[in-house]
């Protein structure tokens, strides 16, 4: 990206809070990746990942953490702060503020009976309302997305272009839900009878909380007869699905590509890597971490952290990965030896 006007790396040190090494009347245009930086681009070194890269970056800056700064190697200015990709998002807002929404109603829109807003609201082209909605101050409604009847949407809310939300859902203050979401929709539920599966009712609601992200194209169902409860600042990835009745806590992170099966209990602060799979009617506990592509069969305890098929133990799975590693060579051992005359 591009900054509007040349600023220097006293300047966004200034900004952030860091302390500079380096040529501090510096110019920088822009910020780009260690690998693509040239001389006037701030780049950013948050991991020891990213070392070789930044070894061989020709950025004119770098954003970096203390224990980078007496590095022999790589660009020469550098600004330290505590954390480097916080400290970017800061500098970002500051010198590119996303541009305010166009407030008001598209005349394309189509606004059902009894709908309520408070304050100035935004109701992009194509958008459709349905009875009964009502919207907090300040809400964005994207381009031809749906609001089904008696959806209640708090303050702040930002509804990305072509999402779903199905009738009864509650959004906290501050929910973002990404493009293309579906919020609400009946759950996967059928019983066998006698001219084959039939439908389940599904007479439940979703409820999110305040400050809650869903991804783009993610599907949170509605529950059968409770209600599918999403916790205060709780961040969804891309992709995820989201099954009826299941009750995900506070501050939980859930990678792409996850998904949770119906009536399970996700605690606070649990993160779910990306594409685990969580079976139904079982419980995370606070705190707990699940591995990428990790498949969840049972309940896992508070704080643990757990990976494979079926998920255990993630020093337990190392042990027996490493194990495995050491037996081929022995079985090659043992062949040769049989062979021998």
């Amino acid at each position: 990206m591009r900054f509007p006007s040349v600023v220097t790396a006293g300047q966004i040190a200034e900004l952030v809070g860091g302390s500079l090494v380096g040529q501090q009347d510096l110019p920088l245009a822009g910020i780009a990746p260690l690998d693509r930086a040239d001389t006037g681009d701030l780049s950013l070194l948050a991991s020891r990942r990213h070392l070789a890269a930044f070894h061989a970056s020709a950025a004119g800056a770098v954003l970096t953490a203390p224990a980078f700064v007496d590095d022999p190697r790589g660009p020469g200015t550098r600004i330290v702060v505590e954390k480097p990709a916080h400290a970017l998002s800061r500098l970002v807002e500051h010198l590119a503020p996303t541009p305010p929404p166009d407030w008001g109603v598209d005349p394309s829109a189509r606004i059902g009976r009894g709908v309520q807003w408070s304050g100035r609201v935004a109701i992009g082209p194509g958008a459709v309302l349905g009875q009964r909605v009502r919207l907090g101050n300040g809400c964005v409604i994207g381009i031809r997305a749906v609001i089904g009847d008696d959806v209640t949407l708090g303050a702040f809310c930002r509804i990305g272009g072509q999402c779903t939300i199905e009738s009864g859902v509650s959004l906290g203050d501050g929910v973002v839900v990404r493009p293309g979401a579906r919020v609400g929709g009946p759950g996967f539920g059928f019983v066998q009878g006698e001219g084959g599966h039939e439908r389940l009712v599904q007479l439940g609601h979703c409820v999110v909380g305040d400050s809650v992200e869903i991804g783009a194209n993610t599907t949170i169902d509605r529950g059968s007869l409770g209600d599918t409860v999403i916790g205060t600042g709780t961040k969804i990835d891309n992709l995820v699905q989201i099954a009826h009745n299941v009750r995900i806590g506070a501050r939980c992170v859930i990678m792409a590509q996850v998904g949770v099966a119906g009536s399970t209990i996700v605690e606070d602060d649990v993160m779910l890597a990306g594409q685990a799979g969580l079976a139904d009617h079982l419980t995370v506990g606070k705190g707990a971490r699940v591995a990428a592509q990790s498949g969840v069969i049972g309940d896992i305890p508070p704080g643990a952290t757990v990976s494979g098929y079926p998920a255990r133990d993630h020093r337990a799975v190392l042990r027996q990965t490493a194990a495995l590693a050491r037996l081929a060579p022995l079985v090659d051992d043992l062949e040769r030896t049989l062979r021998t005359p």
